[in-house]
Formats: structure tokens, C-alpha cells, sequence
């Protein structure tokens, strides 16, 4: 099978779908001056990165940038942020990342993040692909995709071509 065939989001798709979610995220935070974008590490901060864009292009909403980085293999251990906890008490924050399978990294996040008292929280993924370990869901999708256990997204978000290949 051609890789060609194996494309489930093109470059204008996953723009059209960093749009939709960029103006998701507006809506539900219509009334705040700041929105905090934890993008987790490193498909999902560069997501994050492209939704501050389009925020800040669509709406009067400072979009704070915040990198996530998470052990993926141990989630359990200490997760770090480029912000201070300070910096995000009290503010509206959306967990971004690229694609969630069984809700692992997602979920891990959210607990970290619980440690301080937030004004809103949600989370938002390019593609949601329904395989879920644990209660956790996104709020903003770029698209639910039925795949098998063995099938894997690989979201490419770097240079002229953006692509969703299903491998």
C-alpha cells in the first residue's frame, strides 16, 4: 500500500483543524484576557505553538505557551513545565497534544496540573483515536479515528508539509 493512501489528515486538513479548534478554544474562554496552552512535549507543544498563532490572529486573547514534558514511557514520574505553577493558578489552561490513544500522557498531565487551582480546564487533540485506558476525554478534536490496537498515527507537524499518516 502506498503511503499516499495511508493519509488521513493533508496539510490543509490539519491547518483547517488547528482553525476549527483554535476557535473552540476562543469560545469557551470568550471572557478571559489569558489562556494557557500546555503543550505536552513535542508533537503536542508544537500543536500548542500553531493554536497561539491562529489565537492570537482570530481574537483578543493572550495565549500563554507552556511546554509540558512528560516521560512517556514512565508517566508516573515528575512531570515538568516551562511555566511556574504561579504563573498558570488561577488562569483558564487547555492540555494540548497530538494524538490520544489509551489516554496515558493525557490523563498524567491532568494530574499534574490539579495540584493548582485552575479557573477552567480542557484538553485538545489533533486526532482521538477511541482507545482509551483511562476516564479521561478531549474537549477540542481535530478528528475521531476508529483504528486497530496495532495500527499508529504519526502526526508530522514540521516543515513545508504537514501530514496524519495512519502506519
Amino acid at each position: 500500500m502506498n503511503v499516499k493512501d495511508n493519509v488521513i489528515l493533508t496539510h490543509d486538513d490539519i491547518n483547517n483543524k488547528i482553525r476549527r479548534i483554535a476557535f473552540q478554544i476562543y469560545e469557551s474562554n470568550i471572557n478571559e484576557k489569558d489562556v494557557i496552552l500546555a503543550g505536552i512535549d513535542s508533537n503536542g507543544y508544537v500543536l500548542a505553538k500553531k493554536l497561539k498563532t491562529v489565537l492570537k490572529r482570530i481574537s483578543d486573547i493572550n495565549p500563554i505557551l507552556c511546554k509540558v514534558s512528560i516521560d512517556k514511557r514512565n508517566p508516573a514520574s515528575t512531570i515538568k513545565t516551562s511555566i511556574l505553577p504561579k504563573d498558570y493558578q488561577n488562569k483558564s489552561l487547555v492540555l494540548v497534544d497530538d494524538v490520544l490513544n489509551s489516554g496515558t500522557t493525557l490523563i498524567y498531565g491532568v494530574k499534574h496540573f490539579l495540584d493548582v487551582p485552575l479557573k477552567q480546564f480542557k484538553t485538545a487533540v489533533l486526532v482521538n483515536r477511541n482507545h482509551k485506558k483511562y476516564p479521561v476525554k478531549a474537549d477540542f478534536k481535530g478528528i475521531s479515528l476508529s483504528t486497530s490496537l496495532h495500527e499508529h498515527v504519526n502526526i508530522i507537524l514540521e516543515g513545508k508539509n504537514f501530514e496524519a499518516i495512519l502506519e
